[in-house]
């Protein structure tokens, strides 16, 4: 089990050092590992509202946060229990609650207690989450992922399960 922890944390620095390197041209991976993730947090967390939008990426309506980020849900997550804290919260920041319905936002909006007394968004009682490899609005790169410890599934504004994605959408099966 403890490997298997081991091997899911791995493969979760790859993908985010991958993803950061494509777009660092000649930097280092380690630095901009850091660097972009502390960008992408800190662009994030100065965000003025917590309103959650709609936006069609890859042919999908999805939510997303006031600046166009993807929100995710985490399979072993339940509706009172985030199962995502740690190095898996650093990688899969927890979107911060309250949120209020923007345009084309129907399902029900909530909030849960995290491990560490943060209040975290839920919808449809599925506490919510960004992703750092999703660098710009409108991607969704953590959608179909299975890492630490399950499946990683973009948000549907509808609820109903998202068609399976292309190969080159970092692909898996929606909300």
């Amino acid at each position: 089990m403890r490997n298997r922890w081991w091997t899911s944390a791995g493969l979760t620095a790859t993908a985010l050092m991958l993803a950061v390197c494509a777009n660092a041209g000649t930097a280092s991976a380690a630095g901009s590992a850091g660097s972009a993730a502390r960008a992408v947090s800190s662009q994030r967390a100065s965000s003025p509202s917590t309103e959650l939008k709609t936006r069609k990426i890859n042919g999908v309506t999805v939510l997303t946060n006031a600046k166009g980020f993807t929100l995710y849900w985490f399979g072993p997550d339940t509706s009172t229990k985030s199962n995502c804290n740690g190095s898996c919260a650093a990688i899969w920041p927890p979107v911060k609650g309250p949120a209020t319905a923007g345009p084309g936002v129907t399902g029900k909006l909530g909030t849960i207690k995290r491990s560490d007394g943060s209040i975290q968004a839920t919808y449809n009682g599925h506490p919510l989450y960004t992703y750092v490899a999703d660098t710009a609005p409108g991607q969704a790169r953590g959608n179909g992922l299975n890492v630490n410890g399950g499946l990683w599934h973009e948000v549907t504004a509808s609820g109903a399960a998202a068609p399976k994605a292309s190969a080159s959408s970092a692909g898996g099966n929606g909300y």
